[in-house]
């Protein structure tokens, strides 16, 4: 069995990317809500637990608390932040309001060092806390500080307790991911084995648990999810599997092409493709609400693939490419307690009553395990570096109302784009030994609800706006813009405004991811 630390979530904005550097550690890590059931935690037999930040204070009314199981079970817990402020009010410290608030860079004084804390770590962390520590636990030692944290790190190593105030998971510590592996490695005692190899492995058990020997229909897109998704299903099941591509037209360029060729010569399975331009757009009339357009495109492709599958003896499940990120944006049942940022398709965009169950064997990954998993089973890597495309596709980068028209503007200008991007080699996104970060993880246009008024062959035009989209991200949770050359986004506009009927003004969106969400809608 592979070894689990379990991460308790009183709330926080980083809770995921502790799950992340865990499981760059090649070490599995799940995320629990600080209130499930014990029962349910300890089933995945964690080697130790890490706690969460939060957005509270231990003293306010009906605050988080640490469930009575995790010290009952004696097994190592480090705490960040609230995660630590919790640890010392449940055994007996003082927590108080900081005379001064804490946010942002700060710089750790080591005090003793211990097993997680060494004289050569970086000294820079990242602070985010209005509440401080004022008095230990019984049993615990002082192993750092900051200027306005006189207990920025404290340490029971009899107990392996730990707690840090700063925040070891963002890259802004630089010695944080050192520190989660020494948590995770020397002090709960877990062995690397969360990797690839074994993501399949335990996918393809998972699949053929679930279905048995009943018809899967999978959804696919050509995108990277929902082919790698695939891939594992037939894996898994073999000719179980029926995969349907949807032309819905509110694909990229040469996408259906592309579909066709990617599983032709690649997996081994029935492939259906359905040309439902006609059904999309008559449904898509008139609409121009982001979250209606998403609960639309995903009802019309569920009642698409429930009108096909009684032409193959009704298979019971559907294949979705569903990742992590999907799930947090759209407020799942298994996070309920989080703010719904947007809802996905194929989350919660979903129609209530429908003929399938989903099988998702990607629900529970991240952008970059998906792109391995994808490798080790095989896929070709113009596949799986391929720039992420909505499931919705072009609908909801066409902001205001979704006519053929309109899409065509947006399909023609998102190609000159990705020409240029790919002809400067921008296309792929890598980081140097440096940190020094090049090409775009995610890029593509945006067609605006409005009209600007331009000069074209000295006469007057009033035509719509198309801004251009390109970021980088290691994991699509935070995001930045990316740092294009002048001379591509001026080589970019010309050719958009000269190739393009109907546009004259193109902009650049440099915003990050928050505040911003990457996609537009």
């Amino acid at each position: 069995m592979i070894d689990t630390i379990a991460v308790i979530d009183f709330g926080s904005q980083y809770a995921q990317l502790i799950v992340r550097r865990i499981r760059e550690a090649q070490v599995f890590a799940e995320l629990f809500p600080w209130d499930t059931p014990g029962d349910r935690v300890m089933a995945v037999k964690p080697k130790g637990f890490v706690l969460s930040g939060g957005p509270g204070s231990v003293y306010d009314a009906n605050a988080p608390e640490i469930p009575g199981y995790l010290f009952e079970s004696s097994l190592p817990i480090l705490g960040i932040c609230y995660g630590m402020q919790a640890i010392t009010h449940s055994l007996g410290g003082e927590v108080a309001r900081a005379v001064k608030r804490e946010y942002g860079s700060a710089d750790l004084t080591l005090l003793k060092p211990s097993i997680l804390l060494r004289a050569d770590d970086d000294p820079q962390v990242w602070m985010s806390h209005g509440d401080r520590i004022d008095s230990l636990p019984e049993g615990f030692s002082v192993l750092a500080k900051t200027y306005n944290s006189p207990i920025a790190a404290m340490g029971d190593e009899y107990r392996a307790y730990y707690g840090l105030q700063f925040h070891p998971e963002v890259r802004h510590t630089p010695s944080g991911e050192l520190l989660i592996k020494r948590f995770v490695f020397d002090v709960c005692g877990c062995k690397p084995g969360w990797t690839p190899q074994s993501i399949i492995e335990e996918s393809v058990d998972a699949i053929r648990k679930e279905v048995g020997s009943g018809k899967v229909l999978s959804a696919v897109s050509g995108g990277v999810d929902s082919s790698v998704a695939t891939a594992l299903v037939q894996k898994a099941l073999g000719d179980q599997l029926t995969a349907v591509f949807v032309e819905t037209g509110l694909m990229r360029k040469d996408e259906g092409f592309w579909v066709e060729k990617v599983f032709g010569e690649n997996l081994n399975c029935h492939f259906i493709k359905l040309d439902s331009k006609e059904v999309f757009f008559s449904n898509l009339k008139g609409v121009t609400a982001p979250e209606e357009k998403r609960r639309i495109i995903g009802e019309t492709f569920i009642r698409l693939f429930e009108s096909t599958a009684l032409t193959l003896g009704e298979p019971k499940f559907l294949v979705q490419g569903t990742i992590y990120p999907d799930v947090i944006e759209s407020r799942a049942p298994e996070r309920s307690s989080a703010h719904r940022i947007k809802t996905h398709h194929n989350v919660g965009g979903l129609p209530e009553r429908m003929n399938f169950d989903l099988v998702e064997p990607l629900r529970y990954l991240f952008k970059d395990e998906v792109r391995k998993v994808g490798e080790a089973l095989g896929l070709p890597k113009e596949l799986i570096w391929r720039q992420p495309f909505p499931g919705p596709g072009l609908a909801v980068r066409c902001l205001g109302e979704v006519s053929l028209p309109r899409i065509e503007k947006l399909r023609q200008a998102d190609a000159i784009f990705t020409e240029e991007l790919a002809k400067a080699n921008l296309l792929t996104f890598s980081e140097d030994d440096q940190g020094i970060e090049t090409g775009t993880a995610q890029a593509f246009a945006v067609l605006l609800p409005v009209k600007a008024v331009g000069v074209m062959g000295d006469q007057r035009t009033y035509q719509e706006v198309i801004a251009l989209r390109a970021v980088t991200t290691h994991d699509f949770m935070t995001a930045d813009w990316a740092r294009l050359p002048n001379e591509l986004l001026a080589r970019v506009s010309s050719r958009i405004v000269n190739e393009v009927q109907g546009v004259n003004r193109v902009v650049y969106d440099i915003t990050s991811k928050p505040p911003g969400t990457i996609e537009w809608e």
